[in-house]
């Protein structure tokens, strides 16, 4: 049974937080070199810092993040955030969206408009989706597990969600990042192809799953295959730190909020489609600031990195010899992805049942934040096919 929820942070969590946001001791950032080449930007950080604690409003922003329904659902002992917006599609045209980090349930909110009322967006009100969109366990206002749970642990989480306790018999599903992987094992494990009921059709915006064996069976396979592990060896350094000691972390992120913030933001710099490498130029400090917050008044990012442990505790990415997702499966390939790019259509079609692909002209990572009416555009193309 799901029961409404009012975001409402008392004020001492967020008198606690400006406090060591007001606190912190900056330090000499090196000099001679790039902006941005080690990591955070210090000029950024301190125009951040400045922003926070002269003009951000996190009432403001919880009043717009409460213009939407939220519920908690306690599925299997453990509570669970999420937004449901029964628009146009009047109960009807179930969508599940599923963020992952550092993202949040707010990435999707320039979307939801579009998505849940297209009428009143210049589009057609038959394109309409209900829209259920919760927060990953241990993330935002969804409940803490006792240990890492992992990515095909929440698709069962999503899929009880949407059949036991909405009632859904059927849906659609949609991710990215963890989103992505979660739905992908949504499409493997509830697919409606080895199941009565349960997820019709996926559509993902990063590829997760890899085909067993996961060796390149051609010349365009193996430069990605190259290219990855190139751009792991750059980027890729809070993967392993999250995945194998993510408790490290959390014990200074923990900490502060300023250095929660500084670990976030770099990755939006890092793997947004920018306009002269200015983090600016695609989000807004409020929005920025908003998906940082809503770590921090949750005390969220410490579960959030164990995430990466549990992924690993799962198995990894590698589906069993001969396997697929066979669920219908559709991708948006947004050409700014950086470190995570898509692979070679022919690779993905050994992993999933490949429907629909649509290469964007721009965008990245975030998509529906970066660039939400070409996200929306190309879910709405895809759901047409599922009526």
């Amino acid at each position: 049974m799901a029961k409404p929820f009012q975001i409402d942070v008392p004020q001492a969590k967020l008198d606690e937080i400006r406090r060591r946001v007001e606190a912190y001791a900056w330090f000499p950032e090196p000099q001679g070199l790039p902006d941005w080449q080690l990591g955070m930007s210090t000029p950024v950080m301190k125009d951040i810092q400045a922003y926070w604690l002269a003009d951000y409003d996190w009432r403001a922003a919880e009043a717009d993040l409460n213009r939407y329904p939220h519920f908690i659902a306690e599925i299997d002992g453990l509570p669970i955030h999420f937004m449901h917006i029964v628009g146009e599609a009047n109960g009807q045209r179930p969508l599940l969206i599923t963020h992952g980090w550092p993202g949040s349930f707010y990435e999707f909110f320039d979307a939801i408009g579009p998505l849940a009322y297209p009428s009143q967006h210049g589009g057609k009100a038959e394109d309409a989706f209900d829209l259920i969109i919760p927060s990953l366990p241990g993330y935002g206002f969804s409940g803490k597990p006792s240990a890492p749970l992992g990515q095909r642990a929440t698709a069962k989480l999503w899929n009880t969600l949407m059949q036991d306790v909405l009632g859904y018999d059927t849906y659609l599903a949609q991710g990215g990042d963890w989103g992505g992987m979660v739905t992908s094992w949504i499409g493997f494990d509830h697919g409606t192809h080895n199941q009565k009921g349960g997820c019709k059709a996926i559509h993902l915006n990063m590829i997760g799953f890899r085909p067993t064996p996961s060796t390149p069976q051609n010349d365009e396979e193996l430069a990605w295959i190259q290219h990855t592990q190139a751009a792991m060896q750059l980027g890729g350094s809070y993967f392993m730190q999250q995945a194998t000691k993510p408790q490290t972390l959390a014990m200074s992120l923990m900490d502060s909020p300023m250095g929660t913030a500084a670990w976030i933001l770099e990755k939006f710099h890092g793997w947004s489609d920018l306009k002269n490498d200015d983090l600016l130029s695609v989000y807004s400090k409020d929005q920025l600031l908003t998906n940082v917050m809503i770590y921090l008044v949750n005390d969220a990012i410490a579960t959030s990195v164990w995430y990466y442990a549990a992924f690993f505790g799962e198995g990894g990415p590698n589906l069993p010899e001969g396997q697929r997702c066979e669920t219908p499966t559709g991708f948006a390939n947004f050409p700014g992805e950086k470190i995570y790019t898509p692979p070679p259509r022919s690779w993905c079609e050994r992993a999933y049942n490949l429907t629909h692909w649509t290469d964007m002209d721009h965008g990245g990572h975030f998509a529906a934040m970066e660039a939400p009416d070409l996200f929306v555009a190309d879910v709405q193309a895809w759901g047409r096919a599922f009526d």
